[in-house]
């Protein structure tokens, strides 16, 4: 009877072992897996937010803009100031947008930066309104680095749109500087 009982003992324990073994595989399997980073097989970074992507896309043709838009104020403008401001234009914004470019292209975006030239713009009104234009754009583009610095998704993208911001804040006090010279003169 000993034998038995230590038998039956020794069944329950093994009974409890395997049912404990087979709860935490059970426990296991129901934790969610960690979203992918990366494949790393492949090297494919992992998918990104949709309005971080639209961001650096904006970005990206705002860039473009302030750039071709800089040359032209290189070359149309009527005031010193107007032509140092274009010249800033075009080399801070070549600079951001080649940051913006190696950062998508770690990310797997493929940027469009064709942009909507303003050719209309000329004549004896060009500098007040390349400088109108320039603040409006500038307005504009410092509420959506805002956004992007304080809500984006991805944390590089956040980053560079909270380094970039005070480029964009000095850009427009340089653009309503320049306006208030233009409208006293």
């Amino acid at each position: 009877m000993k034998k038995q009982s230590k038998l039956t003992t020794r069944c329950v324990y093994a009974a409890l072992a395997m049912t404990g073994l087979c709860l935490t595989g059970v426990a296991f399997a129901a934790e969610p897996s960690p979203a992918p980073k990366a494949d790393a097989k492949k090297g494919m970074p992992a998918p990104m937010d949709s309005k971080d992507r639209d961001f650096m896309m904006e970005a990206a043709k705002a860039n473009m803009e302030e750039v071709e838009m800089g040359k032209m104020a290189e070359q149309k403008g009527q005031s010193a100031d107007v032509k140092k401001f274009g010249q800033t234009m075009v080399t801070d914004h070549s600079k951001a947008n080649g940051e913006l470019m190696a950062l998508a292209s770690k990310k797997g975006v493929k940027l469009d930066t064709s942009h909507k030239m303003k050719e209309n713009m000329g004549g004896a009104n060009f500098d007040q309104e390349y400088l109108a234009d320039m603040v409006k754009d500038h307005q504009k583009d410092i509420a959506a680095f805002e956004s992007e610095a304080k809500n984006g998704m991805d944390p590089d993208v956040k980053s560079w749109a909270g380094k970039t911001l005070p480029t964009l804040k000095k850009h427009l006090k340089m653009a309503q500087d320049a306006q208030g010279k233009i409208k006293k003169s």
